[in-house]
């Protein structure tokens, strides 16, 4: 076997076909190591965010606060990708949008390692940003290491890529948790600068091993369309300073006010893109329909990451004031249980690949629409869960971890039914004229449902906490209901889907 793909990436015009990386092109390991390194960063910071917020030692903000600047934090990470991919294929092309896209997480970095809370926003924008900028396309890169769409390797490939992902989260809690909660937050930060920098130094070396495509600018602006891009983007700069002045001017600009503007953003970008697309005249009725069965799949996924990625964040913050974090006895630190997610993903993605498969020769595998409705249900059954050591919490007792386990373990469960999917379904229904956009829609999917947790937790707003037990119930429920909801209409939606299955 290993034989066989190295023969096959000796094929003329081939990167690095002098050697190869687990059978794969040598580009594989640049953009292995590339990725493996920026998922440490930002999960070691994201382990750590929270936690630093409400400290003491910290920020010392409230958990309303602090849950709501997660939130938003994380729905324009993946905001982001879709400037980040247009910037790519407009004006630098991929290679040289990540090599800029890891200098900005650096610094981004950098900046959240100093002691003051002015440079902590700012890096936590540069992290944002750059890692829009990266997301968007070092996946891109990786389909560009083989022969196409047909390329046997190529689904291997993106397996060996997907580990990287995992391996470096998996890794980031365990030392960049450990350093930032017993030792120093600001030290915490500075390794995950460390991590990207050190990613950006062997994607750089590495770089000759990547497909000339890579550094291609597919559709380049022309002179007329950077200028009309430019000042529409003065333009809408110019708004945001004015906003912000006149609010901090009459004396009413608080952090919970400032964070309002990109909450909504996260919630009508979503919107307003897939209107675009549905109202577009170039679609076939065929693609319309695909679409509409589309907005289904997008509104369960918005739902599943809105208590999805609390895991991050209310789970983390409930677990350092009112669980008994130890293990027979040892104590570990809070932003260890981040690494409990990356840890079954490794684990259990090989054994849901075998079981579809399994299933598909004896015909019994799920549908699609199933399988969403299945990773809905069991993402409100882990809150479900959460019931029980906010029960015990209330009573004055601490929690035991292995409650938290459980959370985190149905939860990753669901993921694995319903994210893997996700991915697929929306290359498959995708429009042909918005194939390469589409995917940057499925990620304005956890865009939405953060914002909606931001909005929620918001003080200024919303001003919910979401580790009540009324709340938790209440999401968990709305979960289940989705899922069912989802199923009930199975026949519906399958009818719009067309020939997709």
């Amino acid at each position: 076997m290993a034989s066989s793909l190295t023969k096959d990436s000796a094929r003329p015009g081939t990167p690095g076909s002098e050697k190869t990386f687990f059978g794969h092109p040598r580009g594989l390991a640049t953009l292995f190591m590339t990725e493996m390194w920026e998922r440490f960063s930002y999960y070691g910071m994201r382990a750590l965010l929270p936690l630093y917020l409400v400290a003491p030692g910290g920020l010392h903000l409230s958990a309303g606060t602090a849950t709501a600047i997660y939130a938003v934090y994380v729905s324009l990470v993946y905001l982001l990708t879709l400037p980040g991919g247009w910037f790519a294929d407009r004006v630098l092309g991929p290679r040289k949008t990540v090599a800029v896209a890891g200098l900005v997480i650096m610094l981004g970095h950098l900046c959240l390692a100093l002691p003051a809370a002015a440079s902590f926003y700012v890096g936590l924008g540069l992290v944002a940003i750059g890692s829009g900028l990266l997301k968007a396309n070092i996946s891109t890169m990786v389909g560009h290491l083989y022969d196409g769409p047909e390329d046997p390797r190529r689904d291997g490939g993106f397996t060996v890529f997907y580990i990287g992902i995992n391996l470096g989260a998996f890794v980031a809690p365990l030392v960049i948790g450990t350093v930032g909660e017993n030792v120093n937050w600001h030290l915490g930060f500075a390794l995950a600068a460390l991590g990207m920098a050190l990613g950006l130094v062997q994607f750089l070396l590495g770089g000759r091993h990547l497909n000339p495509r890579s550094s291609e600018v597919p559709t380049p602006l022309s002179p007329a369309e950077k200028a009309v891009t430019l000042r529409k983007g003065l333009i809408w700069l110019a708004v945001a300073v004015v906003f912000y002045a006149l609010v901090g001017g009459t004396g009413h600009f608080t952090l919970n006010w400032a964070l309002i503007p990109l909450t909504l953003l996260g919630l009508i970008v979503p919107i307003l893109v897939m209107t675009r697309i549905l109202r577009d005249k170039d679609l076939d009725a065929g693609e319309r329909s695909k679409v509409s069965a589309y907005i289904w799949f997008f509104v369960a996924a918005a739902v599943f990451w809105m208590i999805y990625d609390q895991g991050g964040s209310t789970l983390s913050l409930f677990a350092s004031e009112k669980a008994d974090n130890t293990v027979f006895g040892w104590e570990f630190p809070v932003s260890w249980y981040q690494s409990v997610n990356p840890v079954l993903i490794m684990a259990l993605a090989p054994v849901f690949a075998w079981l579809w498969l399994w299933l598909n020769r004896r015909g019994k595998e799920p549908s699609t629409i199933v399988k969403f409705a299945s990773g809905l249900v069991l993402v409100g059954a882990s809150f479900f869960l959460f019931l029980a050591p906010l029960s015990i919490a209330e009573g004055g007792h601490k929690a035991a971890a292995m409650w938290l386990v459980a959370i985190y373990f149905v939860q990753t469960v669901g993921e694995l039914t319903l994210s893997p999917v996700g991915l697929s379904v929306t290359t498959k229904m995708a429009p042909a004229k918005y194939a390469s956009q589409m995917m940057g829609v499925w990620f304005l999917a956890v865009t939405a449902g953060d914002s909606v947790t931001a909005l929620l937790s918001n003080p200024a707003v919303g001003g919910i906490n979401l580790d009540r037990t009324g709340f938790v119930a209440l999401e968990a429920a709305l979960a289940v209901v989705a899922g069912f909801a989802v199923y009930m209409f199975r026949k519906k939606v399958k009818g719009l889907m067309g020939d997709v299955r």
